[in-house]
């Protein structure tokens, strides 16, 4: 499955284990919340980058203690119409701080990268190199936008209050 970050396609250096895979000596990994949550010291502990796969169905609040320890954070959207992971993002980067990797994974639809972008997420995990392809081009595509929100961009408003300001207009 292809990876988008940093709006490039790129290498996925985590390798997805599932519960009962045995760990590897080392290497980044990426592992389900309920094995992260039941062997949180021993995953902490290993030589490599450490990553969650986090269902959207699970309360964000349990993965708080260890945010400051996790290379990725994956929130998963299991189909195209449920939303739940955008709001688990904004939580992550606005209300906790989380500044590392935040992944997309599931049904990550082109249509939705902008949306996906503006919630905070860092990584796209794509089904097709088209997808993947498309990605590229459409973060080019935008560079303004009205809502505050977990990105981190500058509003609209705030642009052009600063270039009023830095004009000397209205002081």
């Amino acid at each position: 499955m292809p990876l988008v970050n940093g709006g490039k396609i790129a290498d996925d250096s985590f390798v997805k284990l599932a519960v009962d895979t045995p760990l590897p000596e080392s290497g980044d990994i990426l592992v389900p919340a309920e094995r992260f949550l039941g062997e949180a010291d021993a995953l902490l502990k290993r030589a490599g980058k450490i990553g969650v796969i986090w269902p959207n169905n699970r309360d964000i609040a349990d993965l708080v203690p260890y945010l400051g320890k996790l290379a990725t954070v994956a929130l998963v959207f299991p189909s195209f119409r449920d939303g739940r992971a955008y709001s688990q993002a904004r939580l992550l980067r606005e209300r906790y701080g989380y500044r590392g990797d935040l992944r997309a994974t599931g049904q990550v639809l082109r249509d939705q990268f902008v949306f996906m972008l503006r919630a905070g997420f860092d990584s796209f995990e794509v089904k097709k190199q088209a997808d993947a392809e498309a990605f590229m081009q459409t973060a080019k595509r935008y560079s303004v936008f009205y809502q505050p929100t977990g990105d981190g961009r500058i509003t609209a408003l705030h642009r052009r209050m600063q270039l009023r300001h830095s004009e000397g207009v209205g002081t």
